[in-house]
């Protein structure tokens, strides 16, 4: 099939990208390169993927630029459409709240409008763990309320659910979201805890745990992620509902301190803690409900967070010293 990927200079874009040419998928990757992190580990992903062949294309579009978009997906032919497109980070929407709107609501609504305009049949898009907010019934499913958000990004990520629901009812167009769970690995975003942690431990300098470390993350590996992506993209959707979201988490909460330590060993240094209060827009705990993702699609998340914080420790130590 042929799969148009947005975000694919991102880091589950990259991956997905890879998967899904690996088992011999047609892929057209866009991303706007934004400077949100270091651009130069976007440009890295992209030399990578520019490696895999001919059945990989990259444009570089903002979903944004709706004309650009429209015209790529009147002119792709498309099957499939995976939307990771998006402003990413909790606390960087307190600072700049106007970005997430324009990215994450005006960027999703061209993306919806676009494939109903342009016959596309499919889209698969990103949510988050975080339209859970700091829900107390554990582990979070998706048939439970998801509607009090503690962050402006949280809030953008759910009103994506809401108008997906709204095109896939009025339009008929097959739509799937997605709520992420802490997405870790190699080629990692470096605004995320896991990389800042290792960052910083690894220069030997202080790091800032938050509550105190009495914090549990749901942490999925990248494999996992993108082989349950792709089973969604891949698997046949007519007789299924047109609108479904689902958890694609690890399914097993750890603790915060737990995970520093990893950290600490695959690194070979002692971090350097700088205890802190609970900051906005953070929630306590994040667990996914796997179960209706495994039950309709087969997702089976295998790599536990040792072994995937060892992968990534192995990539990072040679990306951070070269």
């Amino acid at each position: 099939m042929k799969v148009l990927v947005t975000g694919a200079a991102g880091f589950i874009g990259y991956h997905l990208c890879r998967k899904l040419y690996e088992s011999g998928h047609d892929i057209v990757g866009i991303d706007s390169m934004n400077a949100y992190y270091d651009v130069a580990l976007k440009e890295m992903r992209l030399a990578e993927l520019k490696k895999l062949g001919s059945r990989f294309q990259f444009q570089k579009l903002d979903i944004c630029d709706r004309g650009a978009l429209f015209a790529l997906l009147k002119e792709g032919h498309f099957d499939a459409v995976c939307n990771l497109a998006a402003q990413a980070g909790v606390r960087y929407s307190i600072q700049n709240p106007y970005t997430y709107v324009e990215n994450n609501v005006a960027g999703f609504l061209n993306i919806l409008e676009g494939c109903v305009q342009n016959q596309v049949p499919y889209l698969v898009y990103a949510s988050s763990s975080s339209v859970y907010g700091r829900s107390e019934k554990q582990p979070f499913s998706e048939d439970q309320r998801a509607d009090t958000p503690v962050s402006l990004y949280a809030a953008t990520k759910k009103s994506n659910e809401l108008m997906a629901h709204v095109y896939s009812q009025m339009y008929g167009l097959p739509v799937v979201g997605l709520r992420f769970f802490t997405v870790y690995g190699p080629y990692g975003r470096p605004d995320m805890a896991y990389f800042k942690f290792a960052d910083r431990i690894e220069r030997g300098q202080e790091i800032e745990v938050y509550n105190n470390g009495h914090m549990k993350r749901d942490f999925t590996y990248i494999d996992d992620v993108t082989a349950g992506i792709e089973k969604v993209l891949t698997a046949p959707y007519e007789d299924k509902p047109k609108y479904r979201i689902y958890n694609i988490g690890r399914g097993k909460p750890e603790n915060l301190m737990d995970f520093i330590r990893l950290i600490e060993k695959g690194l070979g240094k002692k971090a350097i803690l700088k205890m802190m209060s609970l900051q906005k827009g953070d929630v306590l705990e994040t667990f996914a409900d796997i179960s209706a993702l495994k039950s309709d699609f087969g997702y089976s998340p295998s790599v536990d967070l040792e072994e995937g914080m060892a992968k990534f420790l192995a990539w990072f130590k040679e990306y951070s010293r070269n």
